[in-house]
């Protein structure tokens, strides 16, 4: 994986061994694997954190099972970070900061026709039986939106607020039809004009960012304090800034996209300091809100399903990152091979 001459993200398909598991694991045939954003970044290098695995929005059905409770056959969405619970971090509200966290994840990675699901992530919880009433490509929302539900947790988020989303792709919409779900009708904003229209299709109030002044905006419709809560679901330093302008003295914003290597912000932090503005950075979900996710989709499947427009089998994989590259896409879905 990587760049092509052309400067190009490209992804190749490769025949590995099936994984083997040992005592207190599961196997797992994916049956749909969500395309992320991040998994762009790990293909381009570019991306933050550690442990470049890709696919981690996957649900699939246990093939083989190691441990007690898990049998053959049956659905599942294994979450592929989990947290101990226990030290001082889990303790103290940051789970995802956990230094257990990131060390587990699905082996080879949740694209593959069968993966890893490994014995401290099924013995932490991180795995849920899907009830016949979702399907599995809805069931493969769950790990983005459990991320989105942290995020809104982590500001507070009320009924009645004014809020602003930053980013009108796939996350950002999830973002926005929870915040609906909780009695809040967000603003959106983007600078693609396919994204604005499909979050307008939605019926959202979407904006172009870079064909008006988003912050002079956002004033306009809170009645000149800007909003209560911002949501920043772009790693870009214009989309934080953007959001900066937008929220009002004494509001929260929440980082939830990932910037990548080397980004650094010139905003003049007085203004922040002055109006006491929170940045609250989200990370990741754990296996408080993958159940919340699991439930809201039961809800509002069908609002969350409509993110789903662009579907390719594992070979295709490739033709999956260039649509998603290319912008004609909203949430890309692999499915097993054909």
């Amino acid at each position: 994986m990587g760049r092509n001459k052309g400067g190009a993200v490209s992804a190749s398909v490769e025949e590995v061994d099936e994984p083997t598991i040992a005592e207190g694991d599961i196997l797992v045939k994916m049956l749909a694997c969500g395309l992320c954003g991040t998994d762009i970044e790990k293909i381009r290098g570019e991306y933050t954190a550690a442990m470049p695995v890709l696919g981690h929005e996957a649900v699939g059905e246990v093939a083989e099972s190691g441990a007690r409770g898990f049998k053959k056959g049956e659905r599942v969405f294994p979450h592929h970070h989990v947290p101990c619970g226990e030290c001082r971090l889990c303790r103290s509200g940051a789970p995802t900061m956990c230094e257990r966290y990131r060390t587990s994840n699905l082996s080879p990675g949740g694209f593959s026709e069968k993966f890893q699901v490994p014995r401290w992530n099924v013995e932490k919880g991180g795995v849920l039986r899907l009830p016949e009433s979702v399907s599995s490509e809805r069931a493969a929302l769950i790990e983005p939106l459990a991320c989105c539900i942290r995020a809104i947790d982590r500001l507070g988020v009320v009924e009645g607020d004014s809020a602003l989303v930053v980013g009108a792709g796939p996350v950002g919409l999830m973002h926005a039809i929870y915040l609906q779900s909780l009695g809040v009708q967000p603003i959106l904003t983007d600078v693609s004009q396919a994204r604005v229209d499909f979050a307008t299709g939605l019926g959202f109030d979407a904006l172009r960012a870079d064909k008006v002044n988003v912050g002079v905006e956002s004033r306009k419709r809170t009645g000149g304090a800007g909003v209560d809560e911002v949501i920043v679901a772009s790693g870009s330093p214009k989309a934080i800034v953007q959001g900066l302008q937008s929220v009002r003295k004494g509001g929260m914003v929440s980082l939830f996209g990932i910037p990548t290597k080397g980004v650094h912000l010139d905003y003049p932090v007085a203004d922040i300091y002055l109006s006491e503005v929170s940045l609250i950075p989200s990370y990741g979900a754990t296996e408080v809100e993958t159940p919340r996710a699991l439930k809201a989709l039961l809800a509002d499947g069908k609002k969350y399903e409509k993110l789903i427009t662009h579907r390719f089998a594992i070979h295709d994989f490739d033709e999956a990152v260039k649509a998603a590259e290319s912008g004609s896409a909203m949430k890309v879905l692999i499915l097993p091979q054909t």
